[in-house]
């Protein structure tokens, strides 16, 4: 929630206007300056990363003002096979979640865009420029292109791998990482001790990565100047790491062996005041519900198995890309 101005741009002289600033939504008069709009950003592929609303908020507003959209389409980093997580449920509507997508759902920015403007109803003048030569199974480091951090936090693409789960923890006083030079990589906090968090966990239950007990001290953020103990996840095999399964699992055994010093995050939040936190993250209170009473995390996932194949149903309908 560190907003941004609008500016005159130095070199060009040429008002750039900000779009987490004094709004999120483009007005008419930032419209009447153009006659296309170009949107070319470097999406994560997790349902919380807002670029994707902007990005929707920017289709409606080419609709109303009748103007063409044009999306440069640009890599999934976490690839377009795997989709993994709960849909957003519509009580948790925000800015890091708009529409009943998964947490992680497998699609580009411009497959996205069109399944918004097309399934969804934005219905704007919409074309997408696809890719050559990318395919579903790459991951960014796949592509043989330089990663340019979309935003300060995800600096690299292991960084952008692990963040549909580790983007859990900013609901809680946990520390993702921020303020470390490896965060959502890292997590941990002054009270976790990691051989107990372990003890909960075997080996089967997080598949594709493995643990390093460490301790971290952020310069910024949560626990600012503290000694936080926690892990930093390596990932060994990306085809077997389920991140949302993953941090989901880690956050039970924290809860399990520190119910007196856990807490959730209370608001605000991404410019919502009252709902918590996790909720708007999770998209759905029901699992921090289950969180703390501990259910199965397998079961979770169970649940939401239906509506996961019905999302992929609908969703491949818009690939423009095989492999």
């Amino acid at each position: 929630m560190i907003e941004s101005d609008n500016i005159i741009d130095p070199l060009l002289k040429v008002p750039v206007f900000s779009l987490y600033g004094k709004t999120r939504i483009p007005t008419k008069e930032m419209f009447d300056l153009i006659d296309i709009l170009i949107i070319d950003l470097q999406d994560v592929g997790t349902r919380v990363y807002t670029f994707i609303y902007t990005v929707a908020f920017c289709l409606e507003a080419a609709r109303r003002f009748g103007k063409k959209a044009l999306v440069l389409d640009r890599p999934n980093p976490i690839n377009g096979k795997m989709v993994e997580g709960n849909c957003l449920s519509s009580e948790f509507t925000s800015f890091v979640g708009q529409y009943p997508i998964p947490m992680r759902y497998g699609l580009t920015i411009g497959e996205l865009s069109l399944m918004l403007n097309n399934y969804f109803g934005i219905g704007c003048d919409l074309e997408i420029i696809s890719m050559k030569g990318w395919r579903r199974n790459m991951y960014f480091q796949n592509t043989g292109l330089p990663w340019i951090p979309p935003s300060p936090n995800l600096p690299t693409p292991v960084s952008a791998m692990v963040y549909p789960g580790q983007v859990l923890w900013e609901g809680t006083n946990v520390s993702e990482g921020r303020g470390t030079t490896q965060p959502f990589e890292l997590f941990g906090a002054p009270f976790i001790d990691t051989e107990k968090v372990l003890s909960s966990l075997d080996s089967g239950m997080l598949p594709g990565v493995n643990l390093r007990q460490t301790v971290f001290e952020p310069t910024s953020n949560k626990w600012r100047g503290n000694r936080c103990n926690g892990f930093q996840i390596h990932i060994i095999e990306p085809d077997k790491y389920l991140p949302y399964i993953t941090t989901l699992r880690l956050l039970q055994s924290v809860i399990f062996h520190h119910r007196d010093r856990f807490k959730w995050k209370l608001p605000p939040y991404e410019y919502e005041f009252e709902k918590i936190p996790i909720d708007l993250i999770t998209g759905d209170k029901e699992i921090r519900k289950r969180i703390e009473n501990f259910d199965d995390i397998d079961e979770m996932a169970a649940s939401w198995k239906d509506e996961l194949d019905k999302f992929v149903k609908i969703s491949s309908g818009f690939y423009l890309y095989s492999g």
